[in-house]
């Protein structure tokens, strides 16, 4: 897997916005520092593997790859996390290359596939944690779920707009396993 400069700091910058928009709406319950610290290890990483995920796949097709992060909707996540909610968009895997509807389908639901397989392991983590760890594996299932059921609204260029058109029996099994651990 290659990565440019740009894309190296442009996945950094996205990581670290998320973490204190998440760190700010769940500053309230334990602190910020503690929250961000949270944010970091659910939230951040749920991100920063669903988007390698996509360029994995992506250039297991041949094609050029990079996430570039949207820096006004990085902004727009922080300061809308004051008013105790996110909205976050925080940038895209971009691809060019032979893409054709089947591997953009591919490549669009190995994100949410990779938040599913994240909610997974915090779930059985949580089957074994407790203190700390027991708040971290709770908060990574919940908002791995998330994650993977918000991306697969089949719109704009959410991942469910890609994936929809190209296989919907893989569509909705990811929908409903995304719906049945956000209910855990």
């Amino acid at each position: 897997m290659k990565f440019s400069r740009t894309e190296i700091i442009d996945l950094v910058k996205a990581w670290i916005a998320i973490s204190i928009a998440f760190g700010i709406v769940l500053r309230g319950e334990f602190g910020f520092i503690e929250s961000f610290i949270l944010s970091g290890l659910t939230v951040g990483i749920g991100f920063l593997l669903h988007e390698l995920a996509h360029k994995i796949v992506a250039q297991r097709y041949k094609c050029w790859a990079e996430f570039r992060s949207f820096d006004q909707m990085l902004l727009l996540a922080i300061l809308m996390s004051f008013f105790g909610f996110v909205f976050a968009a925080p940038g895209a895997v971009f691809i060019r290359g032979n893409v054709t509807t089947s591997k953009n389908g591919k490549i669009s639901v190995a994100g949410p596939i990779t938040n599913i397989i994240l909610a997974i392991l915090f779930y059985l983590l949580l089957q074994f944690s407790s203190g700390y760890l027991n708040i971290i594996s709770l908060y990574g299932l919940r908002i791995n779920a998330l994650l993977a059921l918000f991306n697969m609204i089949p719109v704009w260029n959410f991942d469910g707009a890609k994936v929809f058109p190209w296989n919907k029996t893989i569509y909705f099994t990811v929908v409903i396993i995304a719906f049945i651990l956000m209910l855990l």
